[in-house]
């Protein structure tokens, strides 16, 4: 059974940090390329950051980069964001997402955790 357990979300104040955690079991995780996306209120889903299954080449949105930093970890079947210098646009449910590196159409999603940034 496949699954895609994400934690570390919570409360912190502006300009704190977080680190989320993406734990992946049954599939071969090293195949697959791990993204974290966001949805805010009321707001759209998007990507956040994305790191490659082989060489960890590592993508960015704009809006995070500098402040956050994903990474995996392939013998722990886990994916991480730091997350950093939080902003109160930041606040949003934290998806993880992983996609085959060869055959799209073969992707799983997370169901969540919740980042609350507030003073």
């Amino acid at each position: 059974q496949v699954q895609l357990v994400e934690s570390g979300g919570g409360l912190v104040q502006p300009g704190g940090s977080l680190t989320l955690s993406c734990a992946a079991s049954g599939f071969t995780f090293g195949d697959y390329i791990m993204s974290w996306y966001r949805q805010g209120s009321g707001k759209e889903r998007e990507l956040v950051a994305s790191i490659s299954s082989g060489t960890y080449n590592t993508h960015y949105s704009n809006s995070v980069k500098g402040r956050f930093t994903i990474s995996r970890d392939n013998a722990k079947n886990t994916a991480y964001l730091q997350m950093t210098s939080l902003k109160p646009e930041d606040p949003a449910i934290y998806f993880c997402k992983a996609v085959h590196t060869y055959t799209a159409s073969r992707e799983y999603w997370g169901q969540g955790t919740q980042v609350i940034v507030s003073s």
